[in-house]
């Protein structure tokens, strides 16, 4: 079972493995309520869940210990294992989905581990783990289905109730549901009054399918930017603990994640990848009733692959409005992108870059000009391609 009294616990083996994440008002932030950030992303591996790999490897038996211990992760989990086990001086072998950022790979290598790369995703990860582990007598260890693992998690619940007793609402990321389990049954143990939302990506709502059909439901497949909740099932202790103590579990888009990341990045200056920015998410994009609240919302993880964060950051932008492009079809002759250019400008329009082509539909001697603007919000946008139309330019 897992209780209070095995978090407080948790909570005393971990002061000498875990680097304290004070909580951050985010005032820059405006969405309508009093919004803090639990920055995890600043976490020694980059995540919480260094939390629960730290505290179940530390109750390990000495045989257990010299056994070595094996592990399953689309990347964070590997690296809180591989940092564990070397802190405790055991071996680990950690299986990753060949998908698996290389920012992530070779972080989990740089903390001590071996390193197996599986086709697949977390869950065909997990299947060779198993395999391996029965063959070589290894001790498992769970990223999320594990009492001493949530037990690790939850200790994130005591700290916000420590800090800020007078929380409204927590909201975590939900993958396989360890992190919000924990933190759900610390906090509803604590004051049963303050709510505790979970967020899924729309790619993969294991956990919001299974409730709602009132046992475990295993997805036939999963897709998202935010690869640390990119979870196939949830687990059935998990699963158990969600049902109990966790109010409400909703679901993000990727475009909505992207903004909610670059939100971060510019107006907090904190980076995190996107299962830490899902709880700002669904905060942004009103998926949770706390407009007027004091809110915490869990930045799980700042492990974002560099090679995707441009891309992620242009979704960002398109979704919230700041960039745009805008399809112009031109009577072909001089002038007329003098004519297009001095509007945009009037309206305080950037110009990111111009395609000028002649149509090859409509009337022979049009043109079509895509313009890419740098634009402050939609309302922007409206603004300028109603002067366009209304100077008699024709927006396709």
């Amino acid at each position: 079972m897992l209780t209070l009294d095995k978090i407080y616990h948790a909570s005393k083996v971990l002061k000498d493995v875990i680097h304290p994440t004070t909580i951050v008002r985010a005032s820059a932030i405006d969405v309508g309520c009093e919004l803090y950030l639990k920055p995890e992303c600043l976490q020694l591996t980059g995540s919480f869940k260094l939390r629960g790999s730290g505290y179940k490897i530390s109750q390990l038996t000495d045989e257990e210990k010299e056994r070595g211990v094996i592990a399953c992760s689309a990347g964070n989990h590997a690296q809180g294992v591989a940092l564990a086990a070397t802190k405790y001086g055991i071996k680990s072998l950690i299986c990753l989905p060949d998908g698996a950022p290389i920012s992530k790979v070779e972080a989990t290598k740089a903390f001590g581990a071996e390193v197996c790369m599986v086709p697949g995703v977390y869950d065909d990860a997990y299947n060779e783990a198993c395999r391996l582990r029965d063959e070589h007598n290894y001790t498992f260890i769970h990223p999320f289905d594990d009492e001493n693992v949530i037990a690790g998690q939850g200790t994130i619940g005591l700290e916000i109730m420590n800090e800020m007793n007078d929380v409204d609402a927590v909201i975590c990321a939900v993958g396989g549901g360890g992190l919000i389990s924990g933190v759900a049954c610390a906090i509803k143990h604590l004051n049963p009054n303050v709510k505790v939302y979970g967020v899924q990506a729309e790619g993969a709502p294991s956990m919001v399918k299974s409730l709602k059909e009132g046992k475990i439901v295993a997805l036939d497949k999963v897709g998202t930017i935010a690869d640390g909740i990119q979870v196939k099932e949830p687990g059935a202790l998990t699963f158990e603990y969600v049902q109990k103590y966790v109010d409400d579990i909703v679901t993000v888009s990727d475009d909505e994640i992207s903004t909610a990341i670059l939100t971060l990045i510019e107006k907090q200056k904190m980076v995190a990848e996107g299962a830490g920015a899902a709880p700002l998410a669904a905060v942004m994009f009103d998926k949770v009733p706390v407009k007027g609240k004091k809110v915490v919302c869990v930045v799980s993880g700042g492990n974002i692959d560099v090679t995707i964060l441009n891309r992620v950051i242009k979704r960002g932008l398109i979704t919230a409005g700041r960039q745009q492009t805008l399809c112009i079809q031109l009577d072909d002759k001089p002038g007329q992108l003098l004519g297009v250019s001095k509007i945009i400008a009037e309206h305080g329009g950037n110009v990111i870059s111009i395609h000028h082509e002649r149509a090859s539909e409509g009337e022979i001697t049009d043109c079509i000009l895509r313009i890419v603007l740098e634009t402050k919000n939609f309302d922007h946008v409206k603004e300028i391609s109603r002067s366009l139309k209304k100077a008699g330019f024709r927006l396709v």
